[in-house]
């Protein structure tokens, strides 16, 4: 038998596994669809927001206009007290309060210290986030606008007022993540992690399936096997990755700075190192329910100590070390340094040799446990 033909059995073997098809096919589609819809919008807007005016004054209802006018605001109504204003929260029907405290008028004419009261769901991030930079950037430029009329009152040059007020002026121009939004940040780390988990569980299933029983399998040597199997699902992730970091990233808006063929060079070593870490994991199991329910464990893990989603140094050193022996790590951070952040190559490339080390790490140990599954099966077959 030709290695092409026992790629071909292999990748047909993967195909009428339903479990198998069930968690690449299916869970690859259902989770393009489902990680980034909740985010579709970007940026939050409109959030629902009461007021409790114990000043009610001109200036504290100009307050509220402003912060109504805010794209990432929506005062849905006022409420007499702050027990009251928490029952709408605790009814759902706003997810915020201000507090503009009696004196609020009085003290900002005198120039004094204005001090604003805001509660809100901080479990809610994006939401909690949006609020407060709208209900900050309202009251910066409403407590500008009467330091502006103060200063005129008084005969001061409004040029020289604005140059005062304004002694710099911000651009803020985002480089990485233009549209400020959750899906360029978080997609594309979390669809690697996705493809290597996927293929990680495919490997893990089909192996602890045949590695106790007589078949086409058993035709090879044990670094035969362990090639062949590399190179079937590498060929199969292929496809998927094409999809991912192709297709999905074109449906959901997320920036493409690299090139195909640096794309290429770097999915490369990433999936030959997973494939075959997958291989060996798979010779530690005998039920093919395992694999999946360790490696659904091991997910969360993961993106955290990657460092994109969670500082590195606010987590033990011990374990950001044990995270370098995954390949979805340096894959993940060398596809935000490349694709999305623009770096060069050589920058990258520490990452992509880490990469092409894990494959020579995985790859002994693969030979070892298939060689060992082989052997045990000849023991009790003798």
């Amino acid at each position: 038998m030709s290695w092409w033909r026992w790629i071909g059995l292999d990748l047909l073997s993967v195909v009428r596994d339903r479990a198998i098809v069930l968690t690449l096919f299916g869970g690859l589609s259902f989770y393009a669809v489902l990680y980034p819809s909740p985010y579709l919008h970007q940026v939050p807007t409109e959030q629902a927001l009461v007021v409790v005016d114990l000043d009610n004054s001109s200036l504290s209802r100009q307050l509220v206009r402003h912060a109504d006018a805010n794209p990432g605001i929506a005062v849905r109504g006022h409420a007499a007290s702050l027990a009251e204003a928490q029952q709408w929260l605790e009814q759902e029907r706003a997810t915020s309060i201000l507090l503009i405290p009696e004196d609020f008028r009085h003290k900002l004419l005198r120039g004094q210290q204005v001090t604003l009261g805001y509660a809100g769901d901080a479990s809610y991030f994006l939401i909690y986030s949006s609020v407060v930079q709208g209900l900050t950037q309202t009251g910066m430029a409403l407590a500008h606008q009467v330091q502006f009329g103060s200063l005129l009152a008084h005969g001061a040059n409004p040029a020289a007022v604005q140059q005062r007020l304004d002694p710099i002026r911000l651009n803020t121009v985002p480089v990485f993540n233009q549209g400020l939004g959750y899906p360029a940040y978080i997609i594309p780390g979390l669809f690697l992690l996705i493809l290597h988990q996927t293929l990680l569980i495919g490997t893990g299933i089909l192996g602890a399936a045949q590695w106790g029983k007589q078949g086409y399998w058993h035709q090879f040597s044990a670094l035969s096997i362990v090639l062949c199997r590399m190179g079937s699902f590498t060929l199969l992730y292929c496809f998927f990755s094409a999809l991912y970091i192709g297709w999905c990233y074109y449906l959901y808006g997320v920036g493409l700075l690299a090139s195909l063929g640096q794309v290429l060079l770097l999915m490369l070593p990433f999936l030959l190192a997973t494939a075959c870490c997958g291989v060996a994991f798979s010779t530690l199991f005998d039920r093919r329910d395992l694999p999946t329910q360790v490696l659904l464990i091991s997910s969360m893990p993961i993106l955290f100590v990657s460092g994109f989603v969670w500082p590195l140094p606010l987590i033990p050193a011990p374990l950001v070390w044990l995270s370098q022996l995954v390949p979805a790590v340096p894959g993940m951070m060398g596809m935000l340094q490349l694709n999305q952040m623009g770096a060069d190559w050589s920058q990258l490339l520490p990452r992509w040799l880490q990469l092409w080390g894990l494959l020579l790490f995985y790859l002994p140990l693969a030979w070892w446990g298939v060689k060992r599954r082989l052997r045990q099966m000849d023991m009790e077959n003798a």
